[in-house]
């Protein structure tokens, strides 16, 4: 899907503060990658993009809790009583007063069981989302730049960033839960992350370093190994693929404009985010087949249809040869059997003794009317009253012979079904 990833700056956010941001298509491949005020920020291209706020690592702090039993955790049930469960849980964790700070729950929390929470100042992540909110770019997502829980690599993993006046070391995946801690890149650090690998190690018997260009260096000197180059536009395509959101509690979005959200989301990642080529092909080549399908029926039926009104229009022809323009076959097939008719003296459904042939075997007994008009194949009969349950059963018998009937300004009309 198309993307725009942010990373929120530590410091408090304004109309002039750059945001280094990065610009995806498919969420694995940087399109643009540069810094600009939230007014200059480029839009994602595509329907269904969505813009993506990273918190950098340090100002994040993780801290482990267990919910007790009852505790509503689902989407849409981050209640005021939640965030006082969480307040008297980390009341003696935290140095600054619970209010100040904003709470994210890990994405799958149970009560009854430990769990992640992240923790950062209340009033920045709100200043820094109404900014760009004001700017015309509505963040839809909020994920922490490392996460705690298993990594790639099924152990502890460090990546050094900043610069190197303000190198920082993050180790994430570390510990039996899994956590995150953010230390500055010193050789005073490294034993809080356990013992330093000595010469001749393995290198898989290390745990992985990344770290940015711009310390690189200083971290190779530090740690004493070599590192992998990891580019601040990876780091943000990571993050941005993460399950987390740190938009909760008060700046959460609706439900409806989260489902919205997530269905524009999987609708734009079908359309363009590579892993979806495959189904891409095989839904085109599906619609395409259906197509041609359709198109071959409804020219089978086209061909049905033109044979047999072209054997409509050669029967009328073939049995009345002086018919040389055929409009309407039936209805000049019609008007053509009323002539022979006439002129053989016979009588024809129109015409009145038929009429009231039918009246009179349908009327119910003792049903007469007082006065016969005939005109031009309609008979109507005045004086006549009916019931609902014998104009019913009125209709169906002359149905049955071919006529219909209505009652018509107080009287009642009959007139064949079919009309020449």
């Amino acid at each position: 899907m198309s993307t725009l990833i942010l990373f929120l700056p530590q410091a408090p956010s304004g109309s002039a503060t750059a945001y280094s941001y990065t610009l995806t298509a498919d969420g694995h491949t940087a399109l643009r990658h540069a810094s600009a005020p939230a007014p200059l920020l480029p839009e994602p291209a595509r329907p269904g993009g969505e813009v993506v706020a990273v918190v950098p690592a340090a100002a994040l702090s993780w801290q482990r809790v267990q919910l007790p039993q009852g505790v509503p955790l689902e989407v849409g049930q981050q209640t005021p009583r939640l965030r006082s469960v969480l307040e008297g849980l980390l009341e003696d964790q935290l140095l600054d007063e619970p209010s100040q700070l904003h709470f994210a729950l890990q994405p799958g929390a149970r009560a009854g069981e430990p769990v992640w929470v992240a923790v950062c100042d209340r009033a920045w992540l709100r200043e820094a989302l109404q900014t760009l909110e004001a700017a015309g770019r509505r963040v839809a997502r909020v994920v922490p730049e490392f996460a705690p829980g298993p990594t790639a690599s099924g152990g502890p993993e460090l990546f050094a960033l900043g610069s190197p006046e303000d190198a920082q070391l993050v180790v994430y995946g570390h510990g039996p839960d899994q956590g995150v801690a953010v230390l500055p890149l010193s050789a005073a650090a490294l034993g809080l992350i356990g013992p330093a690998p000595r010469p001749g190690d393995p290198d898989e018997a290390m745990a992985p370093v990344r770290a940015e260009p711009a310390v690189a260096t200083l971290a190779e000197r530090t740690l004493g190994r070599s590192v992998v180059l990891h580019t601040t536009s990876q780091r943000a395509l990571d993050a941005a693929r993460s399950d987390w959101d740190l938009a909760q509690f008060d700046l959460a979005s609706t439900g409806r404009t989260r489902a919205l959200r997530k269905a524009g989301s999987a609708a734009s990642a079908f359309l363009h985010a590579p892993q979806w080529r495959a189904a891409r092909w095989g839904a085109g080549l599906l619609a395409a087949a259906h197509l041609v399908g359709l198109n071959a029926w409804a020219w089978q039926e086209r061909g049905a249809l033109a044979a047999k009104q072209a054997g409509v229009r050669n029967a009328l022809t073939q049995t009345f040869p002086k018919v040389q323009v055929v409009v309407d076959a039936p209805v000049q097939m019609e008007r053509e059997l009323a002539t022979l008719r006439q002129a053989a003296g016979s009588v024809s459904p129109r015409d009145l003794e038929p009429l009231l042939a039918a009246a009179g075997a349908a009327l119910p007994a003792g049903q007469l009317p007082n006065a016969l008009e005939y005109t031009a194949g309609e008979l109507r009969l005045r004086g006549v009253t009916l019931t609902a349950e014998e104009q019913a059963a009125l209709a169906t018998r002359l149905q049955a012979a071919g006529y219909s009937a209505r009652l018509d300004d107080g009287s009642l009309l009959l007139r064949p079904e079919t009309t020449p």
